[in-house]
């Protein structure tokens, strides 16, 4: 699977403009700091760029604002994850709201999901 140069394009300049949200959970994941596994942020993979990946354990995590609610949003959200499960991949999806006001079970659940 090739990978688009646009993509890595916008994944860099999507690393250099981080949400808040993304900081503060980053503040945890980078550097191995997290239980010793390696995460990534804004992963390529096919033409979908996800937040935050460990291909450890083959766990994306993606962190959502309250555009997904939308359904249009919904449903290209669910086609990205129906295609990282196809390469075996699972998925992990927070609100930004779960990252503000509840990181410790945000980070407790990313926790169960790699030590199982």
């Amino acid at each position: 699977m090739t990978t688009d140069p646009n993509f890595v394009k916008l994944s860099r300049q999507l690393r250099k403009n981080q949400t808040p949200w993304e900081k503060k959970l980053w503040m945890h994941l980078k550097g191995s700091k997290f239980y010793g596994y390696k995460f990534k942020r804004q992963t390529v993979i096919g033409s979908f760029i996800y937040d935050f990946s460990c291909f450890e354990k083959k766990l994306l995590i993606e962190l959502d604002g309250s555009q997904h609610t939308n359904d249009e949003i919904k449903h290209k959200d669910q086609a990205k994850e129906d295609f990282a499960r196809k390469l075996g991949y699972q998925i992990l999806r927070f609100y930004n709201y779960d990252i503000a006001n509840n990181l410790e079970g945000v980070l407790e659940k990313i926790e169960l999901t790699i030590n199982r």
